[in-house]
């Protein structure tokens, strides 16, 4: 009975031997198993590789996260254009307002060749007004105090800040009136050196630094705008104003690198367009020129393997970039600077990391293992045949 069921189970051998008497091994049939081996080992090697890789999963959907804040890394250098020239702004279509300065950011010194001007960080603060000391802050009797303690605000007294003791007070409180800030009458600032003077041609050092912005904005999520640019900015009557006394075209080489620019927090093998990218102004410009930059934002998510989500942003850009003649055209009331301009995508991209399935590896092995093999039998069988018919010819030919 055993007997039978083998033999009926012969029957169905795909697999059929030949007897090793009739085996016949060659030179070329050693040289195509060697290579074809190596070559299931490197696309085993490859397959294994791309195995153990997080797969990436991207779905799209409608933004409707209520997100009410949004923040900005932003690291730029301007390799000819001195800290005090520049101020940041930024505002949006909400109707806020951030003027001359924004959220932790820092100022820095830098001379031509790209070093750091030692022991020169400057922290910007938000702030509309600098705070007084506390001593001054618990004086109930401020308004009795003397003229040494309580300096003039030249005008800009409110009932909150009554006294300026330093040029950066002046300086804020007229920002809050809407006025424009010429520091050369102000005595604040002639004893502490920060007259319009110092920021004029006849300082070379100035014209001989460089500056570095970096440090992060945080704004509303809606459709708006920052800038870095030169002059003292305050707001007028609801209008934003630069003024630019004592400022010429030579002074304002706008050129600048950007070391990094990103909407919220960065993502792995995440792509910034704008980072590590440079702007340079070209000879017939002067220098001043105004850079814009057209950024739509796409909000994003990434879920991590371990389920715990980051939320973030991508974006695109579209560049463009005008040379400023002529600094008090009324008709053209552009300045020179680096301009950013964003808008907020309503769609959302949200990446998923999976782990890879381990059917579709150990399918793919197969496939390698049995796609090279019968590639190679083939390969073997034309050599083979070959050969024979060449060793045959050759036989002929001797016989004749």
């Amino acid at each position: 009975m055993s007997n039978s069921m083998s033999g009926q189970l012969k029957r169905f051998d795909a697999y059929a031997k030949t007897l090793d008497d009739f085996r016949i091994r060659t030179t070329s049939g050693g040289f195509v198993t060697i290579i074809s081996s190596i070559l299931i080992f490197i696309l085993f090697f490859i397959e294994l590789k791309y195995f153990l890789t997080t797969d990436i999963v991207q779905v799209l959907f409608v933004d409707t996260s209520r997100q009410e804040k949004m923040n900005i890394t932003i690291d730029i250098k301007f390799p000819v254009l001195s800290c005090n020239y520049l101020t940041v702004d930024a505002m949006d279509i909400a109707g806020d307002s951030q003027t001359d300065i924004a959220h932790n950011l820092f100022k820095t010194r830098l001379h031509l060749n790209g070093s750091i001007i030692e022991n020169d960080i400057v922290k910007i603060s938000l702030q509309p007004l600098m705070k007084l000391n506390s001593t001054k802050l618990n004086n109930e009797n401020m308004e009795t105090t003397t003229k040494s303690d309580c300096e003039s605000c030249y005008g800009g007294e409110t009932a909150i800040q009554k006294c300026c003791p330093t040029c950066d007070d002046v300086k804020a409180a007229y920002r809050v009136k809407g006025w424009s800030f010429d520091p050369s009458g102000v005595q604040q600032c002639i004893r502490e050196g920060k007259t319009m003077d110092t920021l004029g041609t006849d300082n070379v050092a100035l014209l001989n630094e460089g500056c570095r912005i970096h440090g992060h904005l945080e704004v509303n999520k809606v459709a708006g705008n920052f800038h870095i640019a030169p002059g003292q900015s305050f707001q007028q009557h609801h209008v934003h104003v630069h003024s630019l006394k004592n400022l010429r075209l030579h002074e304002l080489n706008t050129t600048h690198l950007i070391d990094e620019l990103t909407f919220g927090e960065r993502f792995p093998n995440q792509i910034n367009p704008l980072s590590n990218t440079k702007q340079i102004t070209n000879a017939h410009d002067n220098g001043a020129v105004l850079f814009h930059y057209y950024v739509k934002i796409v909000p994003s998510t990434y879920v991590f393997l371990n389920q715990t989500q980051l939320i973030t942003n991508q974006y695109s850009v579209t560049k463009h970039k005008k040379a400023i003649t002529n600094l008090f055209d009324s008709s053209d009331h552009q300045l020179p600077g680096a301009f950013f301009t964003y808008e907020i995508s309503a769609i959302m991209v949200k990446f998923v990391e999976q782990k890879r399935s381990l059917a579709r590896f150990l399918t793919s092995l197969c496939a390698i293992i049995g796609g090279v093999f019968t590639v190679s039998s083939l390969i073997d069988g034309f050599l083979y045949r070959g050969s024979c018919l060449l060793h045959k010819q050759t036989e002929l030919g001797k016989g004749t």
